[in-house]
Order: structure tokens, then sequence, then C-alpha cells
């Protein structure tokens, strides 16, 4: 759990930060995705080797770790982009304070998919 909120601390940081960067240039909902992209990436790597301790080398297990793990990413996207829809466009929040609220939902909804979907123990 302490290795997963340290990297998941920095997996978010990622995320906010890259989409603040974009934010200032393209539109949030495309911002959004590309910090979705780079933070999605770190978090893989992370998870596997520190997180979960999948250290597995059968060819099978990699591909079905990869696309689990971005398939539910693709998951908490959905809600990410929902939240960010509805704090910017409907309740016309700040960019950056609303992807930060959002955050936190979207940390504990990739938790629960990796914990029981992804990395679990055979």
């Amino acid at each position: 759990m302490i290795s997963y909120l340290f990297f998941g601390g920095l997996t978010t940081l990622i995320n906010i930060v890259v989409f603040d960067l974009f934010n200032a240039s393209l539109h949030y909902q495309i911002a959004n995705v590309i910090a979705w992209f780079a933070s999605v990436l770190f978090a893989f790597i992370t998870n596997k080797l520190w997180v979960f301790h999948s250290k597995s080398v059968r060819w099978q297990t990699f591909l079905w770790e990869t696309f689990s793990f971005f398939g539910f990413r693709l998951l908490s996207l959905v809600v990410d982009q929902g939240i960010m829809w509805i704090g910017i466009s409907l309740l016309s929040g700040n960019p950056l304070l609303v992807k930060i609220i959002d955050q936190f939902v979207i940390v504990v909804i990739n938790y629960f998919f990796s914990k029981w979907f992804i990395f679990r123990k055979s």
C-alpha cells in the first residue's frame, strides 16, 4: 500500500503537470488525454515492478498485464473525462483545481483495478 501511494503520488503529479502544460495551448479534454497517456506509461512500469511485484517473464502474462492495465485505465479515463467535463464545462471550475480533485477519484479506481484484476496473484 505504501509503494502504491508513493508511485501513485508520482503518477498523479505527472498527470497534473502534463495536463497543466498542455492545457495552456490545447482544449482541456485533449490536454487530459495527453496527460493520461504519459501518466499511464509511468504507472504501468512502476506498478508492475515495484508496487505489485509482477516478475513473470511469461509472454502471455506480460500481454495480459499490458492490455488489461491499459484497458482498465481506459475505463478510468472515461470517468476522468466525465469529471473534467462536469467540473469545467458545466460548473465553470478552474481546470487545474478540477484536475486535482479528479485525480483523487481516479487513484482509488485505478488501485482497485490493479489490485483485483490486473496484477492479481495466481
